[in-house]
């Protein structure tokens, strides 16, 4: 099947999702068409166990997508430039603290404690695999994910401070939480050196180099943009630096998501105040919103797709439920050290307190999605692949069916308590 055919089939499905869920489901765009792909694919995988329907060639038609590298070497470049671009700078500078701790410090602590967990977990169950192998897990599985938290949130009304750090952290800690895992990978496949020297080292340079070369392209574009005054001109520019910066980040072997982020919020802010007009700033803002929610579509349906060819042992769905648990422990400890850390230093100091939930929140709202399949799907073959892969998915559909449909209740409580 060609390309073309591939992309037709995934805009078709998504295009009847998506006027299913609108019209009679009615549930926020991206829950409803992984809600939709899941059932479909949970009854075709049943009809076919009982031999009423074959779908040896629809799982054939799955197999040959590769989830992984349409995801994080295509999608993800556009998906994250177009929501840095929707995240304000001045509040961002705002909260620069916290996000940038909770995009560090957290994703380190949450890989850890979840891998650790996770480990011992299935040790429990009778489940033997390499710590590392649980590491990989903890470091996959540990980053928000910007789409999931980003498709959701923006439809709550949440307060701004609080969307801001859901937004900014989910951005920064996807391009941390990459690297990290792509460093323990190398470390499994022999192509690093486990000493700390050279983790931090490697570490230093995907971060701060994607950090100096989404400012660098993303002044250049700006540069350009503020030279001409022609939508169509200027919205292809802002496509050739999500474009061209992510693909540029991964040939010179720095963080692309980080880039393009950096990139985002620059063009977002200072570019469209000070490098477009008014009509401009119009059309881009359309643009970006469609590509946005036309990827997000194809995505999320993807998502509920592969359900059809992940395995399904007994013992998984254990440790599936294993995985759902140890992922939201991981993310609970993640976020409550460093708030109640930084809580402590702002009482101190006599600043203004967190809102009241604020820990309650970030985890609940802390949404894994595509990423973390796809970097699942990205391990090489092993014992434990499939073990990775299928309790990844567990997490990911909890998370966006369970913790998504339910965040925006908790939201309203204690939005409701702080008044």
């Amino acid at each position: 099947m060609s390309v073309f055919h591939t992309i037709a089939i995934l805009i078709s499905l998504a295009a009847l999702a998506s006027y299913v869920n609108y019209r009679y489901i009615k549930l926020p765009q991206t829950i409803g068409l992984m809600a939709i792909a899941l059932f479909t694919s949970l009854i075709v995988t049943l009809l076919g166990e009982i031999g009423v329907f074959k779908v040896r060639e629809l799982a054939i038609f799955v197999s040959s997508i590769n989830f992984g590298d349409i995801l994080l070497h295509g999608l993800l470049a556009f998906l994250l430039f177009a929501g840095a671009m929707q995240v304000q700078f001045s509040d961002l500078k705002t909260t620069k603290v916290p996000v940038s701790i909770l995009a560090t410090v957290g994703v380190v602590i949450a890989s850890f404690l979840t891998g650790g967990l996770f480990w011992v977990g299935l040790k429990l169950i009778g489940v033997e695999i390499p710590f590392i192998y649980a590491l990989l897990f903890g470091a996959l599985i540990a980053p928000t994910d910007p789409i999931a938290v980003l498709g959701i949130i923006k439809k709550l009304n949440a307060p701004r401070v609080l969307e801001t750090k859901i937004a900014g952290e989910s951005l920064f800690n996807d391009g941390i939480g990459v690297v990290f895992f792509l460093t323990v990978l190398a470390i499994v496949t022999g192509q690093s050196s486990p000493e700390p020297k050279t983790i931090v080292l490697l570490l230093l340079k995907e971060v701060l180099g994607g950090v100096l070369v989404g400012l660098i392209l993303g002044y250049i574009t700006y540069r350009l943009l503020r030279s001409v005054d022609a939508y169509l001109v200027e919205i292809p520019l802002t496509l050739a630096l999500a474009m061209g910066g992510y693909t540029l980040a991964e040939l010179i072997h720095i963080s692309a998501p980080i880039t393009i982020v950096v990139a985002g919020i620059f063009i977002g802010n200072h570019g469209r105040e000070h490098g477009m007009s008014e009509k401009t700033r119009e059309h881009l803002d359309t643009f970006w919103e469609l590509v946005d929610e036309i990827l997000n579509a194809i995505l999320f349906m993807l998502i509920g797709l592969e359900v059809i060819v992940i395995v399904l042992k007994p013992i998984y769905f254990v440790a599936g439920f294993i995985a759902i648990a140890v992922s939201l422990i991981g993310r609970l400890v993640s976020v409550a050290l460093p708030i109640n850390v930084m809580q402590a230093i702002n009482v101190m100091k006599n600043n203004e307190k967190y809102m009241k939930g604020t820990i309650a929140l970030l985890t609940w709202g802390g949404l894994r999605g595509g990423l973390s399949i796809a970097l699942a799907l990205s391990l090489p073959n092993s014992q434990e692949r499939d073990l990775i892969i299928t309790t990844t998915y567990a997490v990911v559909v909890f998370s966006i069916l369970v913790q998504g449909l339910t965040f925006g209740k908790l939201l309203q409580f204690y939005v409701k308590a702080e008044k």
